[in-house]
């Protein structure tokens, strides 16, 4: 964040006013005084004060939900071919809420809405690698010969591609009244790090793998749960405080 954007925020001046605050002499960050415009900070990393007095950006009430997403929905809220969508699932107060990532309209599974962008850029630009988790199910049996390729990347139009994947083995309690077992298919795990669109169809195409569902059920370490297909829920107190250690999380320079 620009620091006269931030020094706005906080209450202390206007964008202009800020500016003129900085070209003074009278901002530091970390106790480095900064005259030139355009710095650049990280709130949650970043110590600023101005005349000596600390400076904290007022605490915003975000709204977090958590949605299953059922197949047949897309994650707009409208549509030109006439599908229905996410937000017809939702009370009306909830449609200014963005989704935190998308999923394709066959898809399912967990999809988190806000109207936090900090949040938002943070769980779905790669420089983060938070960890998305996948359960799809696949025709037939796989060698594992099939998830070493898949392991080791496999490429598609837009580079290399890979993931951490195994078998999924027991259903947990909770998932399995809506995600049955069914030992003519293999469910298989996948952990990303990215989001290309429609990254995981793609991978399993490219080795020979027909898809039958693909849920999405974790990204970090927030769960899906025990929510049924079209039910969601405002994130819990745990939930929340994961978002808050995701948005404490420093910017890797690597």
């Amino acid at each position: 964040m620009r620091l006269n954007k931030f020094l706005a925020q906080a209450g202390i001046a206007s964008r202009r006013a800020a500016d003129r605050l900085i070209a003074a002499g009278r901002v530091r960050v970390n106790n480095r005084i900064i005259r030139e415009m355009g710095v650049q900070i990280d709130p949650t990393v970043d110590k600023v004060t101005v005349d000596g007095q600390p400076v904290q950006p007022p605490r915003q009430n975000f709204t977090y939900i958590l949605l299953n997403k059922p197949r047949g929905y897309i994650t707009s809220r409208k549509d030109t071919q006439g599908r229905p969508t996410i937000y017809t699932l939702l009370p009306s107060q909830y449609h200014r809420l963005h989704p935190v990532g998308r999923l394709d309209f066959q898809s399912e599974g967990l999809v988190i809405l806000t109207d936090d962008g900090d949040l938002t850029l943070r769980l779905t630009h790669p420089t983060f690698r938070h960890e998305k988790e996948y359960w799809v199910q696949v025709q037939g049996q796989v060698p594992e010969v099939v998830l070493h390729k898949l392991r080791k990347g496999v490429q598609l139009h837009d580079g290399l591609a890979r993931a951490r994947v195994r078998y999924l083995g027991k259903i947990p309690p909770e998932q399995r009244f809506w995600i049955q077992h069914d030992p003519k298919h293999t469910w298989l795990a996948f952990i990303l790090h990215e989001g290309r669109n429609r990254q995981i169809r793609r991978m399993c195409a490219a080795v020979g793998l027909r898809i039958r569902r693909l849920v999405r059920v974790r990204v970090d370490a927030i769960h899906l749960g025990d929510l049924k297909p079209g039910q969601w829920r405002l994130a819990t107190k745990k939930q929340r405080k994961i978002i808050d250690r995701i948005k404490s999380t420093p910017i890797s320079n690597s």
